[in-house]
């Protein structure tokens, strides 16, 4: 049976530059108004099902809880609140759970007596990831433990993303498909005379292919991390933080 081509060395520098999420905040501090809403729209399309997914776990209903975290974000820029955000302080996402609850604890009385919509910033929550998000009982300790998960998960799904659109401009979806579920496969589950079979490739090769695709995978992820901190010395224990929420569900 033939092997399959090597796979092109060029494709873990594929990807378009990776912008760091403060690097977002504060370029988004800087930028006129309609660049900063623009850089806060890349911002909330991220990070919203976390955010949203505390706000369901504080107690909310979905209804209101979709617009409490779209107007969270509006407020954001209209209050300049991210004059705040400062880099030194630690990882993004406490920056963000705590400019949230403080939202939460000073702005929803005021929010409920405006008319639906009327924030600065207004984007589409996905429906089908809406419905995805559980609500846990309403105790800040199971809302704080939702959030950190839905964390995760959306950093996982980035990761995911940014993954196979290497293998897609590469020209190698087919084979990204075959190759995914190995991601997940415990030791020794990954029966790769079948997936040679598939790929056309001797079990060697595709043990190979395997190799590299959960290397690219460990690199990205660590990317991932890494932008949403800003020292390198906390990325280990914020990848460890992600891999425990993880597996908190």
């Amino acid at each position: 049976m033939a092997d399959a081509p090597a796979p092109d060395p060029s494709l873990t520098r594929r990807s378009a530059f990776h912008t760091t999420r403060w690097s977002l905040v504060l370029q988004a501090k800087a930028e006129t108004p309609d660049e900063s809403a623009a850089s806060l729209e890349t911002l909330c399309r991220q990070y919203w099902p976390p955010l949203y997914a505390y706000v369901r776990g504080r107690g909310h209903s979905p209804h209101d809880a979709q617009d409490l975290t779209q107007e969270f974000f509006s407020r954001l820029l209209a209050k300049n609140w991210l004059s705040a955000a400062d880099p030194a302080r630690g990882r993004f996402r406490s920056f963000l759970l705590m400019a949230l609850k403080r939202f939460l604890a000073n702005e929803w009385d005021h929010l409920r007596a405006q008319k639906r919509g009327g924030g600065s910033v207004r984007f589409e929550l996905d429906p089908q990831e809406l419905a995805e998000i559980p609500a846990p009982e309403s105790t800040a300790g199971d809302a704080d433990a939702l959030f950190d998960r839905q964390w995760a998960l959306a950093l996982l799904q980035k990761v995911m993303q940014r993954l196979r659109g290497e293998y897609v401009e590469a020209g190698r979806e087919e084979e990204y498909e075959h190759l995914k579920p190995c991601l997940v496969a415990e030791r020794g589950e990954t029966d790769y005379e079948a997936l040679a079979a598939v790929l056309k490739m001797s079990a060697v090769s595709a043990r190979s292919v395997v190799h590299r695709l959960r290397k690219r995978f460990r690199e990205i992820f660590r990317e991932e991390v890494a932008a949403t901190v800003e020292k390198d010395a906390d990325i280990e224990d914020e990848m460890r933080a992600v891999i425990t929420a993880l597996g908190a569900g």
